[in-house]
């Protein structure tokens, strides 16, 4: 009998095969907590009865909801986190190097192959390199911290195959978002999405990034690609015979198979205020708006940024819209600036950032008021997530967000 990604992934991890509904223990190859989590994972982890890390090397704190802080609360999770990053000695901490889902994969953390948790929804995205990744709880994190382990159901897997090339102005938002509307918002709950076909192999990683993110709103436990030569280079290694063989066999069981051709794809949007509302951008074109955000662990990376100073070359953000750009890292802040890409899109009007997350979750940097409207590359458009619960909040990809930014209402990209 065939297997699925997952089933591969877990029958290495644990030593023998498994099949979806399996209850099993899994090794953790590594975890990752971030700011808003640290003061309640330090807390349990203590009340727990645990006075040592299982393996101190395989976490990472990263602090970037709240970096930098904006109310006074937040540096108290500074000032917890450091001290737990020193009595317990932690040696990766980024307190200022990006968002925590981009810097796990870019740093290295996690390869392919990999089993990793995270307390935050979208541990998803490290599926991009074909590591099993998935969000948990504090409670879970702090029982990991000590005990190196987790129990798992294994999840049955939908299949996701595409074929083709897409469309000049769509991208990999624009396809993540279509099957998130196809799927609804609990379509694929505790279940693994598993993507194929020549449009994903012919994809970056960057573009894989954004669709294992946002698997988690149709409800996914994890998001699966498998490696190959881009993720070798993207990682810095070599696969091995191991990583080589993370393809869904011929005849692994799915419960479904959903299959596209690239061609249909057409620039979408998710409708205020449910992820899995999903339209034609042509459809709600002229929809005036006040601001637009391109960034997030969403689309934050470099060649989102790029595919926005493309359309934003020699233009300018229309009169009285605010465009704010946050880069997904350190790291893609400097390339952006090296390139050029910077200075493109700040000729054009738009309010540039320190990485972290701030605006996609409502914390700092162009929070809205009742009444506006913004289009914006993050994975989440529930009420208050962006300012208060009356902002209308359009999902986009970054070629749509800087086309909207330019003509100051929802327009489709040229």
């Amino acid at each position: 009998m065939g297997e699925t990604i997952i089933e591969k992934i877990i029958r290495h991890n644990i030593g023998k095969a498994v099949k979806p509904g399996d209850i099993v223990t899994v090794n953790v190859d590594r975890v990752m907590i971030h700011d808003i989590f640290i003061p309640f994972v330090a807390e349990k982890f203590e009340e727990m009865g645990f006075t040592k890390l299982h393996d101190p090397d395989k976490v990472v704190l990263i602090y970037d909801h709240l970096v930098p802080a904006s109310q006074q609360d937040d540096t108290r999770h500074f000032r917890t986190g450091d001290a737990f990053a020193d009595k317990y000695g932690l040696t990766h901490v980024h307190r200022s190097d990006g968002i925590c889902h981009q810097l796990m994969t870019e740093a290295g953390y996690v390869k392919p192959g990999d089993i990793a948790f995270g307390t935050d929804s979208h541990t998803t995205t490290y599926g991009c390199v074909g590591a099993f990744s998935s969000g948990i709880g504090y409670t879970e994190m702090a029982s990991i911290l000590g005990t190196g382990t987790m129990w798992i159901k294994v999840p049955e897997t939908i299949k996701v195959v595409i074929d083709g090339e897409l469309p000049e102005n769509v991208m990999s938002k624009d396809i993540i978002l279509r099957l998130i509307g196809d799927l609804r918002a609990d379509g694929a709950t505790y279940r693994a999405l598993e993507f194929a076909g020549s449009t994903i192999e012919n994809m970056t990683v960057a573009s894989r990034m954004t669709m294992a993110n946002m698997a988690i709103e149709a409800g996914a436990k994890c998001a699966l690609f498998t490696p190959d030569e881009k993720t070798a280079e993207y990682c810095n290694i070599e696969l091995n015979d191991y990583q080589k063989s993370l393809v869904g066999d011929p005849d692994a069981t799915y419960m479904r198979t959903i299959t596209y051709k690239a061609e249909d794809f057409v620039p979408v949007m998710a409708l205020p205020s449910q992820v899995d509302k999903i339209r034609n951008v042509s459809e709600v074109e002229g929809t005036e708006i006040d601001q637009v955000f391109i960034g997030s662990c969403t689309n934050g990376r470099l060649e989102d940024l790029q595919a926005a100073a493309e359309v934003l070359k020699g233009k300018k953000v229309a009169d009285f819209v605010k465009l704010i750009v946050t880069p997904a890292s350190r790291k893609i802040y400097k390339q952006a600036a090296d390139m050029g890409i910077l200075t493109t899109l700040s000729e054009a009007g738009a309010i540039i950032t320190h990485p972290g997350c701030g605006l996609c979750c409502g914390r700092t940097g162009g929070i809205l008021s009742d009444g506006e409207r913004v289009v914006a590359t993050n994975n989440r458009n529930f009420l208050g997530r962006m300012g208060t619960s009356k902002v209308e909040i359009y999902l986009a990809s970054p070629k749509t967000a800087a086309s909207c930014a330019m003509a100051g209402k929802i327009v489709s990209p040229k």
